[in-house]
């Protein structure tokens, strides 16, 4: 520890600190635009010159390591004189347009300009200006005269985005900074470099002139698109969200956002938004009122239980559901005698369910795993499935971690990576390898059976592809193994905000028991969906839809009234959205994270929570008497004691299936990164993004020629009875007998990742 002294006060720092990181942490701010704790140094904007004795000039504070004995002055009068100097040549060229900038009121130039600026300017010349820039639907450069170059969004796109997207060209007064190559931003986390931008030349494009920042309600809430758990500020004028920002948090997601949690509630009050309850009569569509919609869905419960028995009855429920939700749901179906519940929709194999000895989890904290000294990846497509999570992996293999992923196409992961494609009948051989690799074995093996059985704290993670394969139980089994040869942790990464709560509260069917595949025989003649549309939600799309038509009665509790549930439903219930009601998550690391609703319930629309309260009363079922959705996590004695208590990767002899063969033709490729959930689906904003395109079948040429498709610019997929025709592209960095294409309206039909398909000509 370094002795030094600023204004007087007398500190210990940490050899290698600079003089602003001590400042900072002993309490005293230095005005600054161009540092950033979670960037490079880059000295650009000269606001932190401080006083350092025996120095002959001012120096930044951002850019000078401390000494042992150094003595610096913030407040001298050769500071303030160096800093109100720096913050007159700012000034010079920046527009005065603070009266219509959405910046105003959270400028950090106009906070400083304050303190260390002038009333009047002395520059006289006309002030320069700069042509806005495109880039893209999320963020706004318009107004790029605004710009004082402190570079933080070059920095970022290349430090933690993992690919420069933005420079900074030309030099002096000609200096812009611009997308790179012409293109726009692309980078699953572009939406940070509007709270990095200092003044209002990058802001929110959805968010442009909506709203003042003191006009704005701030409400702390939890991200409901994906495991990472985010935590969120969520800014709210006139009972509707008008922005989301990161809450920082270390040990989650630091002070970044992934654009999904950013801009999905552009999706909240989209037009399909459901107002009140309908119930359908002759095919038509008829709005009523709660009482009488509830009478309807108790009595339809009731008539099959009577007719059909317990069993034929399922509860299906999205894994974005709260953990009271899900609570609720479970001891609803409990007191109908009900054992079909289920949240895994887009899994097709529960052979693992009896062998299973707790609730599937990451098996450590965020922070352990990004401290790994090596990772194996299965199955994941790391940037569409968790996009903050990948960028801290990036930061984690810049200090050395090993990072090796096993998938059937090449990612785009922009850090280094050891990746080894192969067919996903062969994963299992794969791991097998890797846990007694031979003495001839791959360089891809060897390598990473080294880095496993080497690395002091090592860690294997399972992903989407992994979960939804056919064989997910002899996948799992392989890694355990893997894991045990290596003394590395097992985890898996969870498809939903909610996945690892609803299997730590036990909402799955017991052994033998109707599952989302077994239940597209038809044998299920009542069904509730909780906020599942099943077109999208399904991994059987087309055969859930069939499924669903048998049935006597189909109940809908959702936000939307989509055009899958208009058809195949009888009565749709209008629930909220994470936004507006209370509820309780466990994400990845098992943290039991809960937040309150930040707008009123939409029209007609009531809590899930509330909805199955009433109904367990409409049922005359005991115990449906909860007061708040607190109690119901109280009755339940669920604390985040008890979530731990509840989460174990271990599993015992699971069955085996047969596997997949090699040449069997697969599709790959996974959700959507746009298209995980229905609020996600609606947002304008992320819709227009590169990344909610309609996908292209990637197809290695290989497979194209063996298929005498080599030529075709479309191709006819087919799955099953259901068909689809979408253009084709050759890849080499995707697997033989392999189709890559992702989850997306447009391909919706064709139904389940890793299932056999087919390829023909139009």
């Amino acid at each position: 520890m370094l002795q030094i002294e600023i204004d007087g006060k007398e500190l210990s720092v940490e050899q290698g600190s600079t003089v602003i990181e001590a400042a900072l942490k002993s309490g005293t701010y230095i005005p600054h635009f161009c540092y950033h704790k979670k960037l490079s140094i880059a000295a650009n904007c000269r606001m932190c010159l401080v006083e350092v004795e025996k120095q002959r000039k001012p120096l930044p504070a951002c850019a000078t390591p401390v000494t042992d004995g150094m003595k610096v002055y913030t407040q001298s009068e050769v500071a303030k004189k160096a800093q109100k100097g720096v913050m007159e040549f700012l000034l010079i060229n920046h527009p005065l347009d603070c009266p219509i900038c959405d910046q105003g009121g959270e400028c950090q130039l106009q906070d400083l300009s304050v303190g260390y600026g002038k009333s009047t300017g002395r520059y006289e010349e006309a002030k320069r200006s700069v042509i806005g820039k495109d880039m893209g639907p999320l963020v706004s450069a318009a107004e790029m005269s605004r710009c004082i170059h402190c570079t933080r969004c070059v920095r970022f796109t290349d430090e933690i985005a993992g690919w420069q997207e933005l420079a900074m060209t030309n030099r002096g007064e000609f200096s812009e900074i611009e997308p790179m190559r012409g293109k726009t931003l692309e980078t699953e986390l572009s939406g940070n470099v509007i709270d990095l931008c200092p003044v209002g030349a990058l802001t929110s494009k959805p968010f442009r002139y909506d709203a003042r920042s003191w006009e704005l309600s701030r409400r702390k809430s939890i991200s409901a698109h994906d495991a990472l758990g985010s935590n969120l500020i969520i800014q709210v004028k006139s009972h509707q969200v008008r922005r989301v920002l990161p809450l920082e948090n270390e040990a989650i997601n630091e002070c970044w956002l992934s654009d999904r949690d950013r801009f999905a509630y552009e999706g909240l009050n989209h037009a399909e938004r459901l107002a009140q309850p309908m119930i359908k009569h002759g095919g038509e569509w008829h709005e009523t009122d709660w009482q009488t919609a509830l009478a309807y869905v108790a009595k339809g419960l009731q008539g099959v239980s009577a007719d059909h028995g317990a069993n034929a009855i399922s509860v299906f429920a999205n894994a974005n559901s709260t953990v009271e939700e899900l609570l609720l749901a479970k001891q609803l179906a409990a007191g109908l005698g009900v054992n079909s519940i289920d949240t895994r929709m887009r899994q097709q194999d529960f052979s693992l369910d009896a062998a299973q000895q707790g609730a599937l989890w990451l098996g450590q904290s965020i922070n352990d795993f990004g401290s790994s000294n090596a990772v194996l990846v299965v199955g994941s497509n790391l940037r569409q499935e968790q996009p903050l999570l990948t960028a801290r992996i990036r930061q984690a293999v810049k200090e050395g971690m090993g990072l090796s992923v096993i998938g059937s196409s090449e990612q785009q992961l922009r850090m280094h990576a050891a990746q080894h494609i192969a067919h996903p009948a062969t994963w299992v051989e794969v791991l097998n390898q890797l846990a007694a690799p031979a003495a001839d074995a791959s360089e891809f093996i060897a390598a990473t059976a080294k880095q496993l059985a080497e690395g002091e704290k090592t860690s294997i993670v399972l992903g989407a592809d992994a979960i939804n394969h056919p064989q997910f139980a002899q996948i799992y089994a392989a890694a355990q193994a893997l894991a045990a040869a290596t003394n590395s942790v097992l985890g898996v990464l969870p498809q939903a905000a909610n996945s690892v709560g609803a299997e730590a509260i036990g909402f799955k069917a017991a052994n033998g028991a109707v599952n989302p595949v077994s239940a597209l025989n038809g044998s299920q003649k009542a069904v509730m969906l909780l906020n599942i549309e099943p077109d999208m939600d399904w991994a059987g799309s087309e055969a859930a839809k069939q499924a669903l038509l048998q049935a006597q009665t189909v109940i809908a509790l959702t936000p939307f009234q989509s055009e899958s549930l208009r058809e195949l439903a009888d009565v749709m219930l209008p629930v909220t959205p994470a936004t507006e009601t209370s509820g309780s998550f466990v994400s990845m690391e098992g943290r039991l994270q809960s937040f309150h609703g930040v707008v009123k319930p939409y029209a007609q629309s009531r809590p899930m929570w509330k909805v199955l309260r009433v109904l367990g009363n409409e049922l005359a079922l005991d115990g449906f008497d909860y007061t708040s959705s607190e109690e119901v996590l109280a009755r339940a004695c669920i604390n985040s004691d008890s979530i731990v208590s509840k989460l174990n990767n271990q599993v015992q002899n699971p069955a085996a299936n047969n596997l997949q063969a090699a040449s069997t033709l697969v599709r790959v490729g996974g959700v959507g990164i746009y298209q995980t959930d229905s609020v996600v689906r609606r947002s304008a904003p992320l819709q227009a993004t590169v990344h909610a395109a309609v996908p292209a079948a990637s197809v290695h040429p290989k497979t194209l020629a063996a298929l005498q498709l080599a030529d075709a610019a479309q191709v006819v997929v087919k799955s099953g009875a259901a068909s689809v025709v979408v253009a084709v592209v050759a890849d080499e960095t995707v697997a033989e007998n392999v189709v890559s294409l992702p989850l997306h309206p447009q391909n919706k039909v064709l139904g389940a990742m890793n299932n056999a398909i087919e390829l023909g000509r139009g």
